[in-house]
């Protein structure tokens, strides 16, 4: 992990751990990583619950609650599929957060509408979740290193946005 991860990670941990709130991960083409970037921070088994590596649609659907029909009208690489993810693993691992990452790494398995490099990220709560769609080609390392890095800024933001929020209520 590069150092700016590293510090992500750090920020992520921070935030969780005052809040008292856990996370999960969802993760189809990005197979742990996001996981592996969480738990870099000693102690995150106080905010960390797990993960599903959910790199078939069989369990997408079967673990994670995503439609068959969902999968087989959109395929599996889009963001109505990442947002069911992370509504999925906040439900199956009783988290109050969750990130997803599903998509196609490569080098092959593209198609013209969804070309190698195609990775849908999700991350937020069951009831509110926000997406981003990276689309470039790098090369299937890359690729994995840049949607584990987006998806890591992704939850740090979301999280100190649901801080922001909470400190408006209060005053």
């Amino acid at each position: 992990m590069d150092f700016e991860g590293k510090i992500i990670s750090r920020e992520i941990s921070e935030l969780l751990w005052e809040s008292e709130k856990t996370v999960a991960t969802a993760e189809s083409c990005t197979g742990g990583r996001i996981a592996e970037a969480i738990i870099s921070v000693p102690g995150a088994s106080k905010y960390f619950k797990g993960g599903v590596i959910c790199y078939v649609n069989e369990v997408k659907e079967n673990l994670l609650g995503v439609s068959h029909e969902l999968l087989e009208e959109k395929t599996a690489v889009c963001e109505e599929v990442a947002v069911d993810i992370v509504k999925g693993a906040c439900k199956a691992l009783n988290t109050d957060y969750a990130i997803a990452a599903t998509g196609i790494a490569g080098p092959s398995g593209g198609t013209k509408d969804i070309p190698v490099g195609t990775i849908w990220l999700a991350c937020g709560t069951s009831d509110k979740v926000e997406t981003f769609k990276v689309e470039e080609d790098h090369g299937r390392d890359i690729n994995l290193a840049i949607a584990t890095n987006k998806a890591m800024q992704m939850l740090r933001d979301f999280l100190k946005a649901e801080e922001g929020t909470k400190e408006e209520a209060e005053s």
